[in-house]
């Protein structure tokens, strides 16, 4: 701002000059002059970069994440030392680890991170010898394979075929020269279309057909009452192994009765829907107190506790109600067997 003298002040001097008035001049440059737009330019890019410089900050960190991410997914399954070559498998016993991978094949070569493990689980829970299984990966290339195996304790006869069944009637595999160890019972009468009644187990060899294999159609013709026979007798017995591994053969042709013959016995045992391991045991009591009494013993009735009935050999079978009609022993309470 300038002063300038006023009117009719003629001095002219400066500071020296009395009686001078003094009046104020705005003579401030105007707003759009050119030497002050690089200034003003300046501080409004300033100002922005200050206002801005977060949401930039933001976009490219969310940049970077989505590059990273899309390098994680496209490069590095590709990567060599990621590619799975050592699967380790837990938990089998019968089936070898060779027949375990087999089940597993689409893994080795695979990229760690990207393999359906889902995918393979199903594919060994498909095997009739496991009740399931489970993968885990192991980083950087391993992979661990976890199966839970069926435990068979008989074999199912079908037309002939003898095939190995778990506590659950589940069929696990065809009987043949790799299980020629195992030392189970022979379950006969499972079929719908085999006679019941007078069926005897018998009849068949134990050792018939042992060299067959697979089990291909084995399970379409099961009666699923004479099954759930089967299935608890089995349960039941194999809560003690000892009687379960005296056991020789069992049949269920009829759905009501499991007949039952005990290794070096020739004996047919009849035990009916429940209560197999004591009617087994009463009878192991019994044995020698009826043979005293029937010289040649057919077949001996423990269904009708506590007594139990008896047929010789010499009558001959389907005569009627033998068990009401022959020799009957009363297992009484106090360990008094007292004889019909």
């Amino acid at each position: 701002m300038s002063v300038l003298p006023a009117a009719g002040d003629r001095s002219g001097g400066p500071a020296g000059s009395k009686g001078m008035s003094m009046l104020p001049v705005n003579i401030s440059p105007p707003r759009n002059d050119p030497e002050l737009r690089p200034t003003r330019l300046k501080r409004l890019v300033a100002r922005l970069v200050r206002r801005r410089w977060p949401i930039a900050r933001g976009l490219g960190l969310a940049g970077g994440l989505v590059l990273g991410g899309w390098a994680a997914a496209t490069v590095l399954p590709a990567a060599p030392f990621l590619a799975i070559d050592d699967i380790v498998v837990h938990g089998n016993e019968r089936l070898s680890e060779g027949e375990v991978l087999a089940l597993v094949s689409g893994l080795r070569g695979a990229s760690i991170l990207s393999v359906d493990l889902e995918e393979h689980r199903r594919r060994l829970s498909a095997s009739p010898w496991l009740v399931g299984g489970a993968l885990r990966r192991r980083l950087p290339s391993t992979v661990e394979v976890f199966v839970a195996e069926r435990t068979p304790i008989a074999l199912a006869r079908f037309g002939g075929r003898l095939f190995l069944i778990d506590a659950a009637g589940a069929i696990v595999d065809g009987h043949g020269p790799r299980f020629a160890e195992l030392d189970f019972p022979i379950v006969d009468g499972l079929g719908a279309g085999e006679g019941a009644a007078e069926a005897d187990p018998r009849a068949d060899a134990r050792g018939a057909d042992d060299g067959l294999g697979g089990g291909e159609g084995a399970a379409e013709a099961v009666d699923p009452r004479r099954m759930a026979l089967a299935v608890r007798l089995l349960r039941e017995l194999s809560s003690e192994p000892a009687t379960l591994a005296a056991v020789s053969q069992i049949d269920v042709a009829d759905p009501d009765d499991a007949v039952v013959l005990l290794n070096d016995d020739v004996v047919l045992l009849h035990l009916g829907t429940e209560r197999f391991l004591a009617r087994l045991r009463l009878y192991a009591e019994l044995a020698p107190v009826l043979r005293e009494q029937v010289a040649d013993i057919d077949e001996v009735d423990l269904r009708f506790d506590p007594r139990v009935y008896v047929r010789p050999r010499t009558e001959a079978r389907g005569s009627g109600d033998w068990a009401a009609r022959t020799g009957g022993v009363n297992a009484a309470a106090d360990g008094v067997l007292a004889l019909r």
